[in-house]
C-alpha cells in the first residue's frame, strides 16, 4: 500500500483520471503563502523539537528545501533562530530557536496551536477540485455491468442507480431494512474512477482548515507509473493523493456537522464531512432518523446541489465559497411519503426501490456467500431456509439474510469447536437467534441431534 506522505503522481497523466499535482514550490513566492504564515510554522516546530535537522522540518511542513532554506535564513536574519549544528552536507544542519525566538514561539502558539503541514491556498483548493471534476470518467452501463455482474439485485435497480452517478443527481434508495441498500450504495461508490488530490490543509484569510482526513481519504490500489527519469519531476507534497472517497454519514448526523467545526486544541478548523467527499460519494444513511427533520436536511443540500457550491462560515461570520463535487445517495427503509413531502421529493432526482430479491437471486447469492465463508453449500437445507422458514414466517428474501445466517452458523461452530456447516439443523439455529422465536416442528424422521452438534 502506498504511504499517503508520499507523491509520486506529480507525472500521472490524463488519460487515467489521475490529477496533475502542482510542482513543488521553490521559493516562498511560489507556495502563494504569507511568509509570516511559514515563520511561525516553522518557529512553533523547532520549539517543540527543540533543534530540528532540515530535512525532518521539510517532512513535517509538507516543504521543499529551498523554501524552508529561504524561511528560516529569515528567521536567522531577524535573530529568532539558529543553527545549531552543521554537517558536510548542504542540508545536514539543524537548526534552534533563539530566546527571542521561543518568545516568539509561545505567543504563537497561545494564539494558534496549528504547527502540521503547510496548507494551500482557497484558490489554489477550488481549481483543484474544480479541476478533478473534470477527469471524472462519466459512469456507463458498461461501468454497472462489469461492477455489479456478480449481484443478486434486478438490473433496473442498478440502471437506475447508475443513471443517476451518470447525471451527478441525487439519489434516494428506499426499502426494507436488510435490503442491502447501504452495501449497494458503497458499490455505487466504486463506479467513481481515478483518484483526487486532497491538500492536508487550505488557509483562509489567518485561519488554517483541516481538508485531509485519513479515515476518508484512503491511498491509491496501486502506486502511479511514472513517466521516464527524464520527465520527472518533484510533486507538491501539500497534497495527498488519495481513491475518490466514499463517506457514509448515519443517524448521527445532525445540522451542525454540515458546518466548519473549530478545534481550539489543534488550533484549526475541520472541514465537514462533505467537503471532505469532494470528488466522491456522500451517502446519507438512514434518512428520517436523525434528530432533524429529513426535510430540513435535504435543505440543507438544496444550495450546494443548485449551485455546485457550499458557503461556509468561520467563527466572527466571515463566510467563503468552496465547490461542491460530492455525488449524494440517500437511503431510507422507511416510505419516502411518510419522510418527504411530494415537493422535497421531486428534488431528488431518482427514487429506487431495494427489496426483496427472488427465488433463484437469494439461492445465488447464499451460495455465494457461502463460498466468502469457506462452507459448502446444501440445496436441501437451503431449499428448507426458502420455503419453511422464510415463506412459513413470512419473512422477505432479503439481501442481507443469506450473511447473517452464516455469520451466526459460524459462530455457533466455533463456541463448539467444529468447522462450521450447512445443514437444516445449523440454518434452525442460526434463525431462532436472529428472531427469538421456536423453530418450525420437524417430523420423526427429521431427528437431527442439534444438541450432540453443539453440545
Amino acid at each position: 500500500m502506498m504511504d499517503l506522505h508520499t507523491n509520486t503522481a506529480a507525472a500521472a497523466s490524463h488519460d487515467d483520471s489521475r490529477p496533475l499535482l502542482p510542482p513543488q514550490p521553490k521559493t516562498v513566492r511560489e507556495t502563494g503563502l504569507e511568509l509570516a504564515l511559514l515563520v511561525e510554522l516553522a518557529a512553533k516546530n523547532l520549539f517543540s523539537a527543540g533543534r530540528a535537522h532540515l530535512p525532518v522540518l521539510t517532512t513535517r511542513l509538507r516543504l521543499s528545501i529551498n523554501v524552508l532554506r529561504e524561511v528560516l535564513d529569515f528567521m536567522v536574519a531577524e535573530q529568532l533562530a539558529e543553527v545549531a549544528w552543521r554537517g558536510d552536507s548542504d542540508i545536514d544542519v539543524q537548526y534552534q530557536l533563539t530566546g527571542a525566538g521561543r518568545q516568539r514561539a509561545v505567543a504563537m502558539l497561545e494564539h494558534s496551536a496549528y504547527a502540521g503541514p503547510a496548507p494551500v491556498t482557497l484558490e489554489a483548493y477550488r481549481a483543484m477540485v474544480q479541476r478533478q471534476a473534470a477527469l471524472l470518467p462519466p459512469v456507463t452501463a458498461d461501468d454497472v455491468a462489469a461492477e455489479f455482474a456478480d449481484d443478486c439485485l434486478p438490473v433496473q435497480v442498478r440502471e437506475l442507480a447508475g443513471a443517476a452517478l451518470h447525471a451527478h443527481r441525487p439519489l434516494l434508495l428506499h426499502g426494507p431494512s436488510g435490503g442491502g441498500k447501504t452495501t449497494f450504495a458503497r458499490r455505487l461508490g466504486r463506479l467513481l474512477q481515478g483518484t483526487v488530490a486532497v491538500p492536508y490543509a487550505v488557509v483562509v484569510g489567518q485561519q488554517i482548515v483541516q481538508v485531509f482526513d485519513a479515515a476518508i481519504h484512503q491511498p491509491p490500489q496501486a502506486q502511479p507509473a511514472l513517466r521516464t527519469v527524464g520527465e520527472r519531476r518533484s510533486s507538491d507534497t501539500r497534497w495527498v493523493l488519495a481513491r475518490r472517497p466514499v463517506l457514509l454519514l448515519g443517524a448521527e448526523l445532525a445540522l451542525d456537522m454540515l458546518d466548519l467545526r473549530h478545534d481550539p486544541f489543534a488550533g484549526c478548523y475541520h472541514a465537514p464531512p462533505h467537503v471532505k467527499a469532494a470528488g466522491g460519494l456522500c451517502i446519507v444513511d438512514d434518512l428520517g432518523r436523525q434528530c432533524v427533520p429529513a426535510a430540513t436536511l435535504l435543505n440543507r443540500f438544496s444550495l450546494p446541489l443548485d449551485t455546485g457550491t457550499e458557503q461556509l462560515a468561520l467563527q466572527g461570520g466571515h463566510k467563503f465559497a468552496v465547490p461542491f463535487d460530492a455525488r449524494l445517495i440517500f437511503a431510507t427503509n422507511l416510505e419516502p411519503q411518510a419522510v418527504l413531502d411530494p415537493s422535497a421529493l421531486r428534488r431528488l432526482g431518482y427514487k429506487v426501490h431495494v427489496g426483496p430479491i427472488g427465488d433463484a437471486a437469494y439461492r445465488a447469492l447464499f451460495r455465494q456467500q457461502c463460498r466468502g465463508f469457506g462452507m459448502a453449500p446444501d440445496d436441501g437445507a437451503l431449499g428448507y431456509l426458502i420455503a419453511e422458514l422464510h415463506r412459513g414466517s413470512g419473512q422477505p428474501l432479503l439481501a442481507s439474510f443469506p450473511r447473517e445466517i452464516l455469520s451466526r452458523i459460524a459462530d455457533f461452530a466455533g463456541f463448539a469447536g467444529q468447522p462450521p456447516a450447512v445443514s437444516v439443523a445449523t440454518i434452525d439455529q442460526a434463525w431462532s437467534s436472529m428472531f427469538a422465536c421456536a423453530a418450525p416442528q420437524l417430523s420423526a424422521g427429521q431427528d437431527l441431534g442439534l444438541g450432540e452438534r453443539i453440545g
